[in-house]
Formats: C-alpha cells, structure tokens, sequence
C-alpha cells in the first residue's frame, strides 16, 4: 500500500498532471459490517436481516502511517477489483467477507500519483482470529458514525457515509449472460443444444471465482445448454447442482420479449425475497428487459456474453446493481 497522507480529499475530478503520462495505481477494499450484537463472526453467515442503526463495521490501524482506514490494497496483475476487495479484507482484516452493493470510488493523490479505489459493502461472514502484524496491528468494529469520526482521510469518511445511507440488504443475487458459444449460423443441431466454444469455456472458469465471492447456495440456469455449462465452473467450485429453471428462457417462437422479462424479473425477486444468496445464468435477450423492470430505470442493461452483475434487494425490492 501506499502513503495516503497526501490525500486532500475525495478528488473526484483529479488530473494526473502536466506530462504525467503514468497510469493510476488501482486498489480496492470494502466496508465491512457485521451485527452490533455479534460477538464476531465464525463459520456461517452473518444475519443479514440485522437492522442498519445495530451495525458495526471495520477499520484497520496501520503503523507505518500512524493511521486508522478502511481496509484496502492494490490489485494484483489482471486481477479483478471485486476478487482484490475481498483478498484484501480478509489479508488485513482476516474476515472472510461477502460483497453486496458498490459504493463510491475515490481518486485521491498518493505519493505524486493518482490512485483509484473501489470500493464495496460487504458482510462479515468469517473470521479466522486477527493477530497484529507489521502491516496492520490494531482492527476496531465501531457504529458508522463513530467510524466517520476516527478514520484519517476524508475519502474514507465520504465512503462510509455512503454505506450509511444504504437500507439494509436482505439478499443478493449474482446474474450472469451464458458465455461465448460461436455463431448460430453454424451449429446444425437445435439451438438449445448450442455448447460453448474454447472462449466460452475461458470465459466461463474467469466467472466461476467472482460468482464464488458472493456464496450462493443455489444455482440456476436457463434451459439452454450453453446457460448450464456457464455456471459448470462455478458448481464444481462451489459443490452446487444447476437447477434448471424455464423462468430465465428467451422467447418461445409466439412467445413476446416483454413476457420473458417480465417471468425472468419475478423470478429473480422471489430469489431475492428468500434471503438465501444465489446465482443465475440467463441469455442475452431475456436480462436487459428483467433488469429495466427491477430497476424501474432505463439505464442501459446489455450484458456481454461471459458478463454478469451483482444484485442486492431489500426483500424483493431490487436495490442496486453492480456491472460485473
């Protein structure tokens, strides 16, 4: 990590200065929350369903520094910033943590370059004991506001407020577009038996470790066999069988778009209301309209072939939305 002490401040709209041609040094890290009347997390879940005012959430002291933040580190080469935010609380603050909703990213200065950090809330799930080191030596659990009060840099006060604000999360559901399985035109069998290709199956076992770090304890596929071998990774990874659920289909010759959607969108939020976290692989025709309907907004919801997103709900009330 690097010296953040030259910090000013959320910096949202920073250059990199006059012939500073160096790309940003990227991090990532979380808020993480667990119960006020949670002695500590151990193997299991955190109750999710806990009321926000009984939240305690997680700072780390750093002796080099003298300072007390969120916890955070650089990515690893080609590493995504949803995996570094998780390996990084667990490596700082030994919890083994849950990510739920994105929260803002901060540019800031450190050391005469420009760094990039994003951010996620995520829920405390495990712990193994944290033992002081020399890189973090102190691990506090305060209320928000408490925290807001104690860390050192203003970035990190703007993130936590943002967690503040948040309702509670209640369930999260991982959607995925089936990956890469070559051209139509080409297959001569029934499309629903279209296999992935070599790129899909490359894009399918990148997959599997992002779908991993939510802990779904369910996985759903759409009918087609490239949605299924999509989530393959992921199930032997996880040890989960694939449901198959006709919910998350494209449409049926006769079969309306809207309809598709519109069954694919319940379905999602009946997922989501269980409060169990799960994962679901649908196609490309089906998800954008889904999402709009969740939402209730018209951003732009196409999703890549091998691309996907985190979805968190309060019941079944579609929360946020996370690009993956």
């Amino acid at each position: 990590m690097l010296d953040e002490r030259d910090a000013a401040g959320p910096g949202r709209g920073w250059s990199t200065g006059a012939g500073d041609a160096r790309p940003p040094i990227r991090a990532a890290g979380g808020v993480v929350w667990r119960p006020a009347d949670d002695p500590g997390p151990a193997d299991g879940h955190a109750d999710a369903r806990a009321p926000r005012g009984g939240m305690l959430v997680c700072l780390v002291h750093r002796p080099r520094y003298g300072d007390w933040s969120l916890p955070k580190g650089k990515l690893e080469r080609g590493e995504h910033p949803l995996l570094a935010a998780v390996r990084e609380v667990a490596e700082e603050a030994d919890v083994r943590a849950v990510p739920q909703v994105r929260l803002p990213t901060v540019r800031y200065r450190s050391e005469g370059r420009p760094k990039v950090v994003d951010y996620w809330s995520m829920r405390a799930a495990a712990t193994g004991g944290f033992q002081p080191a020399t890189e973090v030596d102190d691990v506090r659990w305060l209320g928000v506001d408490e925290a807001i009060r104690l860390v050192s840099y203003p970035h990190d006060a703007e993130v936590l407020a943002a967690f503040g604000a948040l309702p509670t999360v209640t369930g999260t559901v991982t959607l995925v577009r089936h990956a890469h399985a070559g051209k139509r035109a080409t297959w001569s069998g029934p499309d629903t038996a279209r296999p992935l290709d070599a790129q899909g199956w490359a894009q399918a076992h990148a997959l599997a470790p992002l779908v991993a770090l939510a802990r779904p304890v369910r996985l759903l596929s759409a009918s087609a066999r490239r949605c299924v071998q999509t989530l393959d990774p992921a199930a032997a990874l996880l040890d989960l069988p694939i449901e198959v659920d006709g919910d998350l289909d494209e449409p049926r010759p006769g079969q309306q778009p809207d309809e598709c959607a519109l069954a694919a969108a319940a379905r999602l939020a009946a997922l989501a209301a269980t409060g169990a976290p799960v994962a679901a692989c649908s196609q490309g025709k089906v998800i954008p309209g889904a999402l709009a309907r969740l939402s209730g907004r018209p951003d732009d919801f196409t999703t890549a072939k091998g691309g996907g997103w985190l979805l968190a709900f309060a019941g079944d009330h579609l929360l946020a939305f996370d690009r993956l």
